[in-house]
């Protein structure tokens, strides 16, 4: 089992930052992909970025690329999700997202946290 804790979330004007973390406990953090999915009122849950155990491999969404990082610390169980000049259509709730191998698909995730909500003001 894996339990997953987002932070970091909040209100940013259009071309802020923010830096949203995942803390990881349960299972050995490195023999998991983790990953941050999101999702907008209305709107279907969507891949934003993903990093496998070793953090050698990463990919984000087309949308996002350029703006968005993703990084993984395995020795203090994190991943951190650095969000550049957001659009005001990055607003949604930013979930955590962990699973056995890396995937874009919500259908592969094992483990979600509650998630952490990010809004951008124009």
């Amino acid at each position: 089992q894996v339990h997953l804790v987002e932070s970091g979330g909040g209100s940013v004007q259009a071309g802020g930052s923010l830096r949203l973390s995942c803390a990881a406990s349960g299972r050995t953090f490195g023999t998991f992909f983790m990953g941050w999915f999101r999702q907008a009122p209305g709107k279907k849950r969507e891949f934003v970025a993903a990093i496998v155990s070793d953090g050698r491999i990463s990919d984000v969404a087309n949308s996002v690329k350029g703006r968005f990082t993703i990084s993984r610390d395995n020795t203090k169980n994190t991943i951190d999700l650095q969000m550049n000049s957001l659009k005001p259509e990055d607003p949604a709730v930013y979930y955590c997202a962990s699973g056995g191998v890396l995937t874009k698909n919500t259908e592969g995730i094992t483990y979600w946290g509650k998630g952490t909500l990010v809004t951008v003001s124009s």
